[in-house]
């Protein structure tokens, strides 16, 4: 089978794969937002799963360019695709790229979940312990500051 064939079957996968982990990335929102963690935890696995067999296949066919005179110095791997002329090779590149970058802003947007989930937790635990006597306020980049002397403009 030639590079080329090679390269077309690696991308197609990719792209399936990454159909599947945009669908787990919505159905692990779902669950951030419903508290679901035992759900969350089998997503997070299958996740995971997907992500590790991505990373292999982008060994392989980093490889496969190499072995067709692509150089890893000399820029993206779809400049060279393209000027290769390899027309089905590069739109199956471009879709695989546009899934990924889909992928990534899914999967940040869950992080930003998670992470305001748990800031959350942390005022929610504060409380119960008794912790956390002093006010808040929000800073400039809009993270809590506790009020001390120096966030207060005047004293009386």
């Amino acid at each position: 089978m030639a590079a080329i064939d090679v390269l077309k079957n690696l991308l197609s996968l990719d792209i399936r794969q990454l159909e599947t982990l945009a669908d787990t990335l919505h159905k692990e929102k779902s669950c951030l937002s419903g508290s679901d963690t035992k759900t969350l935890d089998t997503l997070t696995q299958e996740k995971n799963t997907v992500l590790g067999e991505i990373r292999e296949r982008a060994k392989q066919k980093i490889h496969l360019l190499v072995a067709m005179g692509f150089r890893p110095d000399s820029g993206e791997p779809s400049r060279f695709i393209r000027s290769a002329g390899l027309n089905d090779l590069y739109t199956l590149w471009q879709e695989a790229d546009a899934k990924l970058r889909e992928c990534h802003i899914l999967n940040e947007n869950n992080g930003r979940i998670l992470n305001h989930l748990q800031k959350r937790l942390t005022r929610l635990t504060d409380i119960f312990r008794g912790a956390s006597g002093q006010q808040k306020l929000y800073g400039a980049k809009g993270q809590q500051t506790t009020v001390s002397s120096r966030t207060v403009f005047a004293s009386a």
